[in-house]
């Protein structure tokens, strides 16, 4: 599909989401198994990354779709990570800073990316509703 905007930046914008999805999913991971686990030698709470994979193969394919839903999905990782920076201490804190950054960017990536694909969609239904409304009259 055509769009307006350069196919250079619409691959980097789909680079950059790839790769903070990828990112996201291992920062969870790590943050509860290794890195600052709410017990020690690791946590249950790891499982949060396991929504994050739902939406990666539909990512990594550029389903449009997916990457509506998937932008909506990473705002939960977002207040978690606001809740956390703020009440968190130390690495924890840190790690939550991070959870920030890379949801953030998956979201801004993902909107940019559709943002063409939602233009063309809106010229093509004003297109089929001036087309109908010709051929009602």
């Amino acid at each position: 599909m055509e769009t307006s905007m350069q196919p250079k930046t619409q691959r980097v914008l789909h680079l950059t989401a790839v790769i903070s999805l990828l990112s996201l999913i291992v920062l969870c991971t790590a943050w509860e198994l290794v890195l600052a686990p709410l017990r020690p030698g690791g946590s249950w709470m790891a499982i949060k990354a396991l929504p994050l994979l739902l939406p990666l193969a539909g990512v990594l394919r550029r389903d449009i779709y997916t990457l509506q839903w998937a932008s909506m999905l990473v705002h939960l990782y977002f207040i978690e990570g606001v809740v956390r920076a703020w009440s968190d201490t130390g690495m924890s804190a840190l790690l939550a800073s991070l959870e920030i950054a890379f949801s953030s960017l998956f979201f801004f990536c993902a909107i940019f990316f559709l943002s063409p694909y939602k233009k063309m969609a809106k010229k093509i239904t004003r297109e089929a509703i001036a087309k109908a409304a010709i051929h009602e009259d």
